[in-house]
């Protein structure tokens, strides 16, 4: 195990001390007395406090730990033995679940602290009861083996249960809300906020249902900051409609009508409708009149509702007990998002019910709001943010999407989104229009909604995956520049669901925008990555909302780093650094040649090599329902009876006698000629040679072993591993272009046949190291079986090799 913290925050010895004396582990601040051993031992009765009341069985807990290799902690404490670094060390590790001799050995405990990556406590010896304090206080701060910091772990034993009853305000340590507030009394109430919208077209401004879980010390006047999560899949999803609305993607390229359309043709034009009048309050209330029982809640959400935070959950428009219509990524979902920000902030109204007209405001809120969710929600998140809303302080988006074309297109074509050939716009508009659940609200809005689908299918235009004023409206990279509130964005670096495109796209737009932003990219797919053990996640995000919300001034701006990346080799590891595609990155320029390297040789003898896209009706149709099968066989070079043998062109570098490590987005610049008035290409960045590589998913650890607080929601406990047995390759990065689309997403050309044209592709960026004795590859290929539109048609590609080159930025 190797830990890695990035959320502890260094502070004097003298506030070491309050902190420690407002959480009780101390009763006041005392001299600095010469009785180290028995201050241990009170703070250990302290810690242990929750799970015994008797003197016998603390001396029980004593004699279950070693003070030295042949002493147990009850006989250290009887005898005149002093208290030594290396004493405290040993009980630390056993404290912080360590084992040994797997994590560390006995006799030399010190030793294990640089190894597992473990910050110092920073005492050399131990004179005083204060020093005791200061290396207490590190410990508690310190991560567990097990994926929380120690005081996060005693939390869970019940340590600041006694604090429920008298709790009135937030309390921090290093930084941080801690676990005050009694989650099992939090108050959960409905209420429906009206937005500036009417996208049902009934008359009226749309309601918006809100589920809120606030403390109830807020009924005693204390006022919470606010995490808001905009989820449409909260009130429900309609799976089987959604799978019925699905696409058919399994026929030919067709070709399009050449133009000549700008930028300014393609950008989108504001709509403005007139609105309804607002509803006339007929009355004023403090207390909902309708209550929920449980929501589909957000993990790290749950964290922090016992530290005095109040959650919001929203579908927005055209959801179950909401009104209006589904809108996926447009105008009117981000003012449907932005306004429960609003009423939050005091800034639009909200009523009891959807009937009497009751107003009823967020008085319990201290208007200071941030937005949480990973996929669709961070989405929104992101949405909302570039509309500068007040009140919006912050947001944590993980996996979310910056340009909607990004999500459903690439390069003029239609690309679906990783295991989801088929879905479009209108689909996941289908999806989560959950207002179908309740048949009788579905009876007066199915006819509007079905207006919504038809019009949604012909806007986002499948037939040219072309990028438009559609999907410029949808692109909120456009209003980057609007953007106020401070952001940290999560992304998977093997996300093919939202790609990294997105993530990187708008990392690159923030750079002139004078916010705070950080970012986080991790190995994984599509997933969260506050339950990991080996990154302090949850921690981080501690600090950064208490700075944000609570306005501690914790430093988060500057203690956090800019860039963390997790390495993709070794496990465990993660790097802090100041950018993502740095300026001081080196340029490597790799010619793809006839014997089918990636040369750097600065002349290359001309020569082309073809491919044919077309396969036997068979074998297609066995990849068609068999996508590993034709993955693993695209990038199979060494098979002799590979079907897609022919079909393909791979180049390799020689054998890397040092590491590689890829930073940025390849470039790919490719000359090609084509037997046919359509084509595509796709392009595979592949990591050649045999390694144990990470599992595709993290691998549990521990069921249900993270809670934010006593008797709380768990979390599972989970890592990325290396797996069991070697692979050959893996991807690392792809990209694809329509070939009449040479300049851009939405100019289009006549593609002439046989006659070469010079295309430039950018690939999904990447932050990947090749290990020494690998081999970086490059594949290119046309129909991608899990992206593409599958035509199975009977083209030939010829590549000039000496006009095609790929363009790498290296750390």
């Amino acid at each position: 195990m190797k830990n890695n913290q990035f959320g502890q925050i260094h502070i004097s010895r003298e506030q070491e001390l309050l902190e420690l004396q407002q959480i009780a582990f101390l009763d006041g601040i005392t001299p600095e007395l010469n009785a180290p051993k028995a201050q241990l031992a009170d703070l250990l009765a302290r810690a242990f406090a929750p799970l015994t009341t008797t003197q016998s069985g603390l001396d029980h807990r004593f004699k279950q730990l070693l003070a030295t290799p042949n002493q147990t902690l009850y006989a250290f404490f009887h005898d005149e033995t002093p208290l030594t670094p290396d004493i405290f060390a040993r009980l630390s590790l056993q404290l912080l679940q360590f084992e040994e001799p797997a994590d560390f050995a006995l006799d030399a405990p010190l030793d294990a602290y640089p190894t597992l990556n473990l910050p110092s406590f920073d005492v050399s010896e131990f004179k005083t009861d204060n020093d005791v304090a200061h290396a207490w206080y590190q410990l508690l701060t310190t991560h567990t083996k097990n994926g929380q910091n120690y005081l996060d772990y005693l939390t869970q034993t019940g340590y600041f249960v006694p604090f429920y009853e008298k709790t009135q305000a937030p309390i921090f340590f290093n930084g941080k809300a801690q676990a005050v507030f009694d989650p099992h009394t939090l108050i959960r109430e409905v209420v429906y906020v009206e937005a500036p919208l009417d996208t049902d077209h009934d008359g009226r401004r749309d309601l918006l249902k809100a589920e809120i879980l606030r403390p109830a010390a807020t009924n005693a006047g204390y006022q919470a900051p606010v995490l808001y999560t905009a989820s449409p899949y909260n009130q429900g999803i309609n799976d089987a409609w959604g799978d019925a609305l699905t696409h058919q993607v399994d026929f030919p390229l067709a070709k399009k009508a050449a133009n000549q359309l700008t930028a300014a043709d393609v950008a989108t034009v504001d709509e403005t409708e007139t609105l309804p009048d607002p509803r006339i309050p007929a009355g004023q209330a403090e207390t909902a009149s309708e209550y929920f029982a449980e929501e589909q809640n957000y993990t790290l959400n749950d964290y922090f509702l016992s530290r005095g935070f109040a959650v919001v959950y929203a579908s927005g428009i055209g959801t179950r007990d909401s009104d209006g219509s589904r809108d996926t990524g447009g105008p009117d979902e981000t003012t449907s998002t932005v306004a429960i920000i609003e009423w939050l902030n005091g800034q639009r109204p909200a009523f009891t019910n959807k009937t009497d007209n009751i107003e009823i405001k967020a008085w319990w809120s201290n208007r200071h709001i941030a937005m949480t969710g990973r996929s669709y929600l961070g989405t929104l998140a992101t949405a909302a943010a570039t509309t500068g809303v007040d009140g919006l302080k912050t947001i944590i988006s993980e996996a979310a999407i910056s340009s909607w074309y990004d999500y459903y297109r690439d390069g003029g074509l239609v690309a679906a989104p990783d295991t989801f050939q088929g879905e479009d716009m209108d689909v996941l508009a289908g999806e989560v229009f959950s207002r179908r659940q309740d048949a009788g609200d579905y009876l007066n809005s199915k006819a509007m909604f079905d207006a919504t689908l038809a019009q949604l299918a012909k806007r986002q235009d499948r037939e040219s995956g072309d990028y438009s004023a559609y999907w410029d409206g949808r692109n909120y990279l456009n209003n980057v520049k609007n953007i106020k509130a401070d952001i940290v964005m999560v992304h998977g670096l093997n996300d093919w669901n939202v790609k990294p495109r997105n993530v990187f796209n708008l990392w690159q737009a923030l750079k002139a925008v004078p916010v705070a932003k950080k970012l986080i990219l991790h190995q994984g797919q599509h997933i969260y990555i506050n339950n990991f053990r080996s990154l302090d996640f949850t921690d981080m995000m501690n600090l950064w909302l208490s700075y944000k919300l609570f306005d501690v001034d914790n430093g988060a701006d500057t203690q956090l780093p800019d860039v963390v990346i997790q390495d993709n080799v070794t496990p465990e590891t993660w790097h802090a650094t100041n950018d993502w595609q740095a300026d001081t990155d080196t340029q490597e320029i790799l010619q793809l040649t006839a014997d089918n390297q990636l040369s750097s040789a600065s002349s290359v003898i001309k020569a082309q090599q073809s491919f044919n896209d077309q396969l036997a009706d068979d074998q297609f149709k066995d990849y068609t329902q068999h996508l590993s099968a034709w993955y693993h066989d695209l990038l199979d070079t060494d098979r002799s009876n590979n079907p897609l043998e022919g079909k393909r062109l791979t180049f390799k570098t020689a054998l890397l006698e040092s590491d590689w490590v890829l930073d940025g987005a390849p470039q790919i610049s490719v000359n090609v000629a084509v037997n046919n008035s359509v084509g595509l290409l796709s392009f595979q960045l592949v990591d050649f040679g045999s390694a144990k590589r990470f599992n595709p998913t993290p691998t549990l650890l521990a069921k249900h072993a993270l809670s934010g607080a006593f008797d709380w929601r768990k979390d599972d406990l989970t890592e990325f591993t290396l797996a069991s047995e070697g692979t050959p390759f893996k991807m690392i990065s792809k990209g694809h272009i329509n070939l009449q689309n040479q300049q851009n997403n939405y100019q289009v050309n006549d593609l002439v046949p046989n006659e070469f044209n010079q295309f430039n592709v950018t690939l999904q960026p990447t932050y990947y190291r090749i290990p020494a004795g690998h081999q970086l590859g490059l594949v290119i290929y046309a129909t991608d079986f899990e992206t593409t539109i599958r035509g199975n048609q009977d083209i030939t590609y010829t590549i000039q090799l000496d006009q095609s080159q790929l363009t790498l930025t290296r750390i």
